[in-house]
């Protein structure tokens, strides 16, 4: 049976309904339901075996057009080519899947939410049972600390209440009864006389019927959610895809041209055809590109980590930088979900009190020009907050490093308050020690708590101020015990109103010396003529570094939008505190909104300024969904289970490391390990950083396919000699390219990479204007590196050029010339080292897209003085040192041709710094911006 027919049903008709009795279960009879309902577990999400996750890494679009490539050279009857293709996607298959696995395990294994033990009656007798033992008909017994099982009906409580903040996003706890539910509108979350797995149980003690177990419970049906979300590749994949398919068909399309131009109208042997063709191929794979992506990443999420964010998958740190829009849960997120006081009302006094969370150390000052009340005064009130209180406060332990609380929240914080006061606990237990609790009960909205003082008995009453005060007939002003006339009733009413604008919950504290005891503590004859002591005004208090981060992403642009499942006011109480909204009434929908909805209506909605309150997990997927179909980048940032299916469904989803359950932090794909909301600022501006990191790097390695590539389409159409060969080009690629554009990924943030991505609402990696840049640099080494391959021919004595002259200086050694071999070998050594030397240059202009490279500093990044200290010298010994020399087919060109190859760098920087500043100043004409 669910909740939707138990709920209404009368505590005694509950066991009947589910073929129980007050005996509990038998044994037999468990175990026949544990057969029947299964574990009370939630499936372990399907995982994909490492075999097929490396077969993605081997079975890409580039792979596989490197691996057909490498088999039509064996098939051509070449020697060593195949292998070594072969070899290199083998090498780049390892090291991308290897970089990949080790971020997946440094996500340590994470333990179930549901409760390890749990205690049922079964056979008439308590027992303790396993948790995932617990079946449908068990009667679960509640005490105050325990973690709930399953879903269940109560049937007996005294003072119950549980916190469902995982479940809800509500701070507050929730007060359980036995009686039947007949209200209609709540939803099953709501329903008072219910508990759910995944809560907890704040104070009191109960019992109640277990009815769903497992997926079937509310903890169950959000996890099925949550794992029905499917999950889809990042954006930077999806575009590494798109870029390796349309290079891969260009790559063939070409190599197919080629093929039939060579063999048709140039004559060119079939098989020196195919294997430029395959030569056109490989030169078009950026074969560096993956490798180089996923390093610029690894390191990334180490500089992450060094934060204390954990990136799950190497891929999601780019999506940080596209990010437009953070839906942020309240409780927990965007404050600590510890309940602290913030101000007092004493003898016609308010008081600030200083602090946050369950620290018990702060302040007490005027809150105004009224100055504070007495010593005597404020401590008789902070003894009923002291003693009035179940809850206990644990200090920092190695694995809990902060302080927290057992029990109610807002009893913690009254706890903390007194302690705040140098109350001392065990001082105020000697003198009242306690002898009888009535408990809270939502009718009564009260507690009190009898104790003894000397041989007399004195009550100790807090709760709401209407049904407080409408028990008061005293007020204590000044140490004295003073009738409660209409006036300070009136300045208490004031007091609340002024607290309740600001969203803060109000709890009231009085006292009453008890006569001698007549029969029973019952709350009518306890809880009658009350002293009023003051007032306690409470609030969750938000994060420090929440207020900081927010100015961040409005000067990031970025889109902040609370979703919770508080209530409407106190949300948008929040969000003014914090700074987050820009306009004076934001729209507030709730989950009941929602539902009236359609899908268009929601997208039209999101354009103005809303609030999303009253939510259920289901609301947030759909909230999540319409930023989306916008065409936003959404990352959503959470801590409970009613958050996952929202982080699964993001761009990107955040979960907190040590508030968040087991269920957020497995959904999200980034952990704020110190629970440090401005972290995820520092993350986006990291991947935003990243992003352009990418885009430099992308252009630096394409920018070298050009003259990789152009060599053998010349070859083809014009019949000239092969100016590069195939080893050529993966030494380029693999060898001396990779750690400068490594080195290109680990470039510092620029001081404007958050304004200035801003501008552009979710920016594609790879756009015309790279493509472009790529192209127009590319151009220039091909350029470049046909000069000096022509000027080989022509020191040879080859007629470059009929009628130009040759000077003796630059003839070559006869060593050098006696073989038109020998000359083609030191032609093409001499374009394999122009290709290198260009590159240098290439290096440095890539590190900005706009003038000013030297702003940046020209040592400011020591990795790529490393790497193309590297390169050059890698390019050195594969000219000079035997055997590679003879491998790769150098020899060593002269000293005059190295004088030549070393301009190639500053040409190509010039030439491209003077394209950035007449590109830069035409754009600022346009807009009418330069100066006189």
């Amino acid at each position: 049976m669910r909740a939707s027919a138990v709920h209404a049903l009368r505590p005694g008709e509950v066991y009947a309904a589910l073929d129980t009795s007050l005996e509990g279960l038998s044994s037999s009879e468990a175990e026949a339901r544990l057969r029947l309902y299964g574990l009370n577990a939630l499936p372990e999400p399907p995982q994909s075996p490492l075999w097929q996750k490396f077969l993605g890494h081997i079975a890409h679009p580039m792979a596989l057009l490197m691996w057909g490539a490498g088999l039509l050279a064996l098939l051509l009857g070449h020697p060593a080519l195949p292998w070594v293709i072969w070899l290199v996607v083998l090498i780049n298959a390892v090291f991308s899947f290897w970089q990949e696995y080790r971020a997946q395990q440094a996500v340590t294994a994470l333990s179930h939410l549901l409760p390890s033990y749990s205690r049922v009656v079964r056979d008439g007798q308590e027992v303790l049972i396993l948790a995932d033992q617990v079946v449908p008909g068990d009667i679960l017994v509640l005490a105050q600390g325990d973690n709930i099982a399953a879903d269940a009906r109560v049937v007996e409580q005294y003072g119950l209440r549980t916190n469902q903040a995982a479940l809800t996003g509500e701070a507050l706890a929730s007060t359980k009864t036995e009686q039947a539910s007949l209200r209609e509108g709540l939803t099953e979350l709501e329903k008072p006389n219910l508990v759910f797995a995944g809560s907890s149980v704040v104070s009191g003690t109960g019992r109640a019927v277990v009815f769903a177990t497992g997926t079937l419970s509310q903890f169950g049906r959000i996890a099925r959610l949550t794992q029905a979300v499917e999950e889809v590749p990042s954006p930077l994949e999806q575009e590494i895809t798109r870029l390796t398919r349309i290079i891969s068909v260009i790559a063939v399309i070409i190599g197919l041209v080629v093929l039939g131009v060579g063999i048709a109208d140039i004559g060119i042997a079939r098989t020196e055809a195919l294997l430029l063709a395959i030569g056109i191929i490989v030169a078009m794979m950026p074969e560096g590109l993956r490798p180089t992506l996923t390093l610029s990443l690894a390191i990334a999420v180490q500089r992450l980590a060094r934060r204390e964010v954990l990136v799950k998958q190497l891929a999601r740190v780019e999506t940080l930088g596209r990010v437009s829009v953070v839906c942020t849960d309240k409780s927990g997120t965007l404050t600590h979900n510890q309940m602290t006081v913030r101000e007092l009302w004493v003898a016609g006094r308010r008081i600030h009190v200083s602090g946050a969370g369950y620290k018990p150390k702060g302040t007490f000052s005027p809150a105004n020009t009224d100055g504070m009340p007495s010593e005597s005064d404020l401590a008789t009130a902070l003894t009923v907050a002291m003693l009035c209180n179940n809850s206990r406060l644990l200090p920092p332990t190695a694995d809990r490093p902060r302080w927290s609380s057992i029990g109610d929240q807002t009893e913690a914080a009254l706890r903390v308050c007194a302690r705040k006061a140098d109350l001392s606990e065990k001082t105020l237990n000697a003198t009242y020690p306690r002898v009888h609790e009535l408990p809270f009960d939502a009718r009564r909205k009260r507690m009190s708590t009898i104790h003894l003082n000397g041989q007399s008995e004195v009550a100790f009453v807090k709760g709401a101020l209407k049904e407080v005060l409408a028990r008061c007939s005293y007020v204590l002003m000044d140490g004295k015990v003073r009738p409660l006339d209409a006036d300070i009733t009136a300045q208490i009413l004031s007091t609340n109103d002024h607290f309740a604008r600001q969203a803060l919950r109000v709890l009231a504290l009085a006292s009453r010396e008890l006569p001698p005891r007549d029969g029973p503590y019952t709350p009518e004859n306890v809880e009658q003529d009350l002293t009023f002591l003051g007032l306690a005004a409470m609030t969750d208090p938000p994060r420090k570094e929440v207020a900081a981060a927010m100015q961040t992403f409005r000067e990031a642009d970025i889109r902040v939008v609370m979703i919770t499942g508080d209530y409407g006011l106190t949300a948008e109480s929040m969000a003014r505190r914090l700074d987050m909204l820009h306009t004076s009434r934001p729209q507030i929908l709730t989950g009941a909104d929602l539902d009236t909805m359609s899908d268009a209506q929601l997208v039209e909605a999101l354009s103005e300024e809303v609030i999303f309150a009253r939510v259920a997990p289901e609301h947030k997927l759909r909230v999540v969904a319409a930023f989306q179909q916008r065409g936003d980048v959404v990352a959503v940032i959470g801590d409970g289970v009613n958050d996952a299916p929202a982080l699964r469904k993001a761009s990107i989803g955040v979960a907190m490391g040590r508030v968040g359950t087991d269920v957020a932090r497995e959904a999200a794909d980034i952990i704020l390990t110190n629970d440090n909301f401005a972290a995820l600022a520092s993350a986006i501006e990291e991947g935003r950083t990243i992003f352009e990191n990418i885009r430099k790097s992308m252009t630096y390695i394409l920018a070298s396919n050009i003259p990789e590539i152009m060599p053998f389409i010349l070859t083809a159409l014009l019949n000239i000699p092969l100016a590069l060969t195939v080893a050529q080009i993966l030494a380029i690629d693999f060898g001396t390219d990779l750690l400068p554009a490594l080195a290109l990924g680990v470039e510092r943030p620029e001081p404007d990479v958050m304004a200035r991505m801003s501008r552009v609402r979710v920016p594609r990696l790879v756009d015309r204007s790279l493509i472009a840049r790529a192209l127009w640099l590319g151009g220039l080494e091909t350029a470049l590196c046909y000069i000096a391959f022509a000027a080989v021919y022509l020191a040879a004595g080859y007629s470059v050029i009929p009628g130009l002259p040759i000077p003796n200086w630059f003839v070559l050694p006869s060593s050098l010339a006696d073989s038109s071999e020998q000359v083609y070998i030191l032609a093409t050594t001499v374009f394999f080292a122009g290709v290198v030397m260009a590159q240098v240059g290439n290096a440095f202009t890539c590190r900005r897209e706009t003038p000013g490279v030297h702003h940046l500093g020209w040592f400011s990044n020591p990795f790529l003085l490393t790497g193309i200290a590297f390169e050059i010298l890698l390019a050195l010994a594969l000219i000079h040192v035997q055997p590679l020399a003879a491998l790769f087919g150098h020899v060593p060109p002269p000293p005059v041709v190295w004088l030549g190859l070393i301009t190639f760098g500053p040409v190509l920087y010039m030439l491209d710094r003077l394209r950035k500043s007449l590109a830069f100043y035409r754009a600022r004409s346009l807009k009418g911006d330069i100066s006189a």
